[in-house]
C-alpha cells in the first residue's frame, strides 16, 4: 500500500466522479425543466445544514478512530468502524449528498444522491483488495460481520 493509498484511498476519484455526475445532473435539471422536489427555501437550506452537520459528526468520529498513524497500519473496529466498513465514504454518501440534493430542490439530484451509491461500490473494490491483502482473515471477517456503507441489520 503506497502513503497516498494509505491516506486518501479511493477518495479522490470518487470526488471526482461526484463532482463530474453533479455538473452532468444540474444541466439535466436545466434541460428537463422538472417540477421541484418541495419549493421552499427553508426545507432547502434546513435539509442542507443537516445533511452538512451529520456528515461533519461523522467524519470526525472517523478520525478520532482512524488517526494518520493508524491509516493502512492498523485495522480499525471501533468506533463508526464497528458499524460500517467505509464511514468516511457513507457520512458523504448518506448525509451530505442527500442534503445536498435537497438543497438544490429537483429530482434529479435525488437520482444522483441514489446513483452515488453503485459507483462508490465499484470504486471501493480496488481498496477492499488492499485492505484484504494488508490484513488478510481478519480483514475477511470483518466484511463478513460489517457494512461497506449501511450498517447491517442482522451480524
Amino acid at each position: 500500500m503506497t502513503p497516498y493509498q494509505r491516506i486518501f484511498g479511493v477518495g479522490p476519484r470518487g470526488l471526482a466522479f461526484g463532482l463530474s455526475s453533479l455538473a452532468l445532473a444540474w444541466w439535466l435539471n436545466d434541460l428537463m425543466s422538472l417540477a421541484p422536489l418541495h419549493g421552499s427555501q427553508i426545507i432547502s437550506i434546513a435539509s442542507l445544514g443537516a445533511g452538512m452537520l451529520v456528515t461533519i459528526a461523522i467524519v470526525v468520529w472517523s478520525l478520532v478512530d482512524l488517526g494518520p498513524a493508524k491509516r493502512g497500519r492498523e485495522l480499525v473496529t471501533s468506533g463508526p468502524f464497528a458499524y460500517v466498513r467505509h464511514p468516511l465514504y457513507a457520512a458523504f454518501l448518506i448525509g451530505f449528498d442527500f442534503g445536498l440534493a435537497a438543497f438544490m430542490d429537483g429530482w434529479i439530484f435525488i437520482v444522483w444522491a441514489i446513483l452515488q451509491y453503485p459507483f462508490w461500490h465499484l470504486n471501493i473494490v480496488r481498496e477492499e483488495r488492499l485492505m484484504d491483502r494488508q490484513f488478510g482473515q481478519a480483514y475477511r471477517e470483518y466484511c463478513r460481520t460489517t457494512g461497506r456503507f449501511l450498517p447491517r441489520l442482522v451480524r
